[in-house]
């Protein structure tokens, strides 16, 4: 395993059909605040002091464009370049001065083993001081990627990223690179899509203030609110406008080196899935097609299909 390592998850890029529209919602419904715009790209950030939280690019096609992570310093970019490239992973150039509009700082892309896109950085622009407003999110604190080669992709982030293993279920492998539980969790089905993100309220009280929030723009609890078992977060699913499924969480469990992981068996028999209160129940089947990535894809052939009868096809 490579002494190099991320440190840290920052934020998430999204393609969207609609700019505008997925703006407003992220805006507006989502509680996050515009920090920098250029073309048909707008940054928001949450109330921490990341930069940005998501990305928005106007495309064709809804999509998952990156998921960002940061590093101790350039060296350590650096070395987890020279780590990726050796190990066989499809890098993109070596690591460069970054976009100013996006925060600054030096890094690089690679794709997972299954091509999902991620971007490591570090010196990336930090806002002089947080938010304090709880109904509002903190920042991003989990990924969940689909996978049909999970054992590959998790292991790709331990041997390669430096990340540590939390846990695993009969549906996710989870790991970490700070000392929230998880930062990215694989969950098997069809790879390589989106399955959620996850943005961190600062307590529970937030968590239903900002979901109340959500409710009254229009957009339903897709799933919650309930407590996982791995991680031991609170949580609230909903919708957004591209299909992509967006999380509400907090409380996620704090780990230190000395954690010890469980396996899927261990967990099966604690009887805690997939919600500690059993108030949540099971995902509906619609939640579990959103999570599949099949929603974004749909609404992608929708507005192809529109489109191709706007130019006559």
């Amino acid at each position: 395993m490579t002494n190099a390592r991320i440190n840290g998850l920052r934020s998430i890029e999204l393609g969207v059909h609609d700019l505008q529209k997925s703006a407003e919602f992220y805006r507006r419904v989502w509680a996050l605040e515009d920090v920098a715009a250029e073309g048909d790209t707008i940054h928001l950030r949450g109330t921490g002091r990341e930069h940005h939280v998501v990305t928005l690019h106007e495309r064709p096609r809804a999509s998952l464009m990156g998921v960002h992570f940061s590093a101790s310093d350039s060296a350590t970019v650096d070395a987890l370049y020279a780590q990726a490239k050796a190990m066989g992973a499809n890098v993109g150039p070596a690591p460069e001065a970054l976009p100013a509009v996006a925060g600054g700082g030096y890094g690089f892309r690679v794709s997972t083993p299954e091509g999902h896109p991620i971007s490591i950085s570090s010196d990336i622009k930090l806002h002089a001081e947080a938010i304090d407003d709880r109904s509002r999110p903190t920042k991003l604190t989990h990924v969940v990627l689909n996978s049909a080669e999970v054992e590959k992709q998790t292991a790709f982030f331990l041997d390669v990223l430096g990340f540590k293993w939390s846990d695993s279920t009969f549906m996710m492998d989870f790991v970490r690179c700070c000392s929230d539980h998880h930062s990215v969790a694989f969950a098997r089905g069809n790879g390589p899509t989106l399955n959620h993100m996850a943005y961190e309220m600062p307590n529970i009280d937030g968590l239903m203030s900002g979901a109340g929030r959500v409710r009254k723009s229009g957009y339903e609890i897709m799933w919650g609110v309930g407590r996982h078992g791995p991680g031991s977060n609170v949580f609230s699913y909903f919708v957004e406008p591209n299909g992509f499924v967006t999380e509400y969480t907090t409380e996620v469990e704090q780990v230190g080196d000395n954690y010890v992981g469980h396996d899927a068996k261990w967990w099966t028999e604690q009887n805690v899935f997939p919600c500690r209160w059993n108030m949540a129940g099971v995902p509906s089947p619609f939640a579990r097609k959103a999570m599949s990535g099949e929603l974004y894809e749909e609404e992608n052939q929708r507005c192809e299909q529109v489109m191709a009868k706007a130019l006559g096809r």
